[in-house]
């Protein structure tokens, strides 16, 4: 691997790293659906490993051999590129001082690689599942039709959303449904909070509760809402009936609403069960992410 010694931070194929906002990299228009930013070689590992394409990679030195062999090992060499008649991926290097000059922000573990975007998947089949999609994302599907899957509604902090992905992703969530308004999974702060987990669990794009309320009951999905209201029942108390129930509950949905309003009011018309946290000491609520991680580990 020739790596390209960043010398000229104004150099256009840099503006990747340097110049544009996520905003602005989902909108490329020299690319088939956008751009998104791997932070880490770690992350970058996962994004490589998940299929995604990349367009260049900024590393620092001392994770120029690592790089060199996630690249090789996915399919991306030098080697295989010429020998499919491509150019190689552009890798940029240089000091520590020097990438953040450009990017404005230390690198996490001296690499950022910039992706394709993959192809969205449809609601339908992360509703359906176990499909393909999930054994490709390297999640394993449940038993007997036993299925989880977490409903993000209007959560609009992309480090809240990386850490529900994180949170669903280690405690068996089969897939996130994210409503219209939640933040884009693949912000790079999204991205790198969720450890790289918004590249393993399948996702996708739903409509309003109208739309996705039917979706999920045809499905079989009992749809529990995360709610600080008088009808709720607690968290212990509906994972008992979960448990002691497991035809009834073997598909369930767990709704997570926005940051400041909680779930909206079509969502609570919509819900099977409105569940809430006990809290000690007068405290209302947790943040969205931790209510995530308690909920799903009750449900689990």
């Amino acid at each position: 691997m020739t790596a390209i010694e960043l010398r000229d931070l104004d150099d256009p194929r840099l503006n990747d790293f340097a110049r544009l906002t996520d905003s602005a990299l989902r909108r490329r228009i020299d690319s088939e659906r956008g751009l998104y930013l791997a932070e880490s070689k770690f992350v970058f590992e996962r994004a490589l490993a998940a299929g995604h394409e990349p367009r260049s990679v900024l590393a620092e030195r001392s994770a120029l051999a690592e790089v060199e062999f996630q690249l090789t090992a996915a399919g991306y060499g030098d080697a295989a590129r010429e020998q499919a008649g491509l150019p190689p991926v552009p890798v940029f290097t240089g000091d520590a001082a020097v990438l953040e000059r450009l990017t404005g922000f230390e690198l996490h573990h001296g690499v950022i690689g910039c992706m394709n975007r993959p192809a969205p998947l449809d609601a339908a089949d992360v509703i359906a599942g176990p499909t393909a999609v999930d054994a490709a994302a390297g999640v394993a599907a449940g038993t007997g039709g036993r299925r989880r899957l977490v409903v993000v509604e209007g959560v609009v902090d992309p480090t809240n959303v990386g850490l529900i992905f994180r949170s669903a992703g280690a405690l068996g969530a089969d897939g996130i449904l994210l409503t219209p308004r939640t933040a884009d999974p693949l912000y790079r702060r999204a991205v790198r909070m969720s450890m790289g987990t918004v590249l393993q669990v399948p996702w996708a794009h739903v409509g309003g509760w109208r739309e996705l309320a039917p979706q999920l009951h045809d499905a079989g999905y009992h749809v529990a809402t995360l709610a600080l209201d008088e009808r709720s029942v607690t968290l212990d108390e509906f994972a008992d009936q979960v448990r002691t129930a497991p035809d009834r509950f073997g598909r369930l949905a767990l709704v997570l609403g926005s940051e400041g309003y909680g779930v909206s009011d079509a969502c609570l018309r919509a819900a099977d069960a409105l569940v809430e946290i006990p809290m000690a000491h007068g405290i209302d609520s947790l943040n969205v992410a931790a209510s995530s991680a308690v909920a799903m580990w009750a449900l689990r």
